[in-house]
């Protein structure tokens, strides 16, 4: 029997599975990239490589966290993929980056051309991708109602982000147009939570993870 063809979802902390009500981390079975597993059925391995606060390309002096870096010994390590899901951007918001939506699209066309350019594949080819835009960011000011000690001026590390996200699916589907890959606009099926503006619901992992699996089967049977 042939082995299963494989998804590498490559993300931040919602490909992780952070939940905003609680600050901890769904279960496998919410989290987006098992609803796409569970959608895609045998056919399909699905490699789960989120990372909280993971950026585009973008160096951030609070961690490690560029996921420039991270991106090709993640695709080592899963190869052969067949499908790369690139579901960044989110954190390239925060305020010590100053990245406007042009610069983060970019930032992720830049892990894009580092796929297409991989021997990652089957057969040593590039994988295929899917490039994901982010949902817009809402009011982020809940981090610091829940838990003031810790989270006081939270806010202030993402001035503009709500405006600048609302620029994404524009943004992100120029950079798929222009490398010529699939793409999808999450905010088209998810909304960021309410409860801290940045992370999903348990209902907004299901419909992405069932609108990954669509467009997966759609793009690549």
């Amino acid at each position: 029997m042939d082995d299963p063809r494989t998804l590498l979802c490559f993300g931040d902390s919602n490909t992780w599975g952070f939940e905003p009500a609680t600050m901890s981390r769904y279960p496998r079975r919410v989290r987006w990239p098992g609803v796409a597993a569970s959608a895609l059925g045998a056919a399909w391995h699905v490699v789960e490589a989120g990372l909280n606060g993971r950026t585009t390309v973008f160096e951030d002096p609070l961690g490690d966290l560029a996921g420039i870096r991270h991106l090709g010994p993640v695709l080592d390590s899963a190869a052969p993929v067949d499908v790369v899901v690139i579901a960044l951007g989110t954190n390239d918001l925060k305020t010590r980056l100053s990245a406007s939506a042009y610069e983060i699209a970019e930032g992720a066309g830049v892990l894009v051309d580092r796929v297409l350019a991989s021997d990652a594949g089957p057969e040593e080819r590039a994988p295929g991708v899917l490039l994901v835009a982010p949902p817009p960011v809402v009011d982020v000011s809940g981090w610091a109602a829940r838990d003031p000690g810790t989270y006081e001026g939270f806010e202030q590390g993402w001035q503009g982000a709500g405006e600048r996200s609302r620029q994404f699916a524009a943004q992100y589907a120029r950079v798929a147009r222009v490398r010529g890959v699939s793409f999808l606009d999450a905010g088209a099926h998810v909304a960021s939570s309410d409860a801290d503006g940045i992370h999903w619901s348990a209902e907004g992992h299901a419909a992405f993870g069932r609108a990954v699996a669509a467009a997966v089967v759609a793009h690549w049977g």
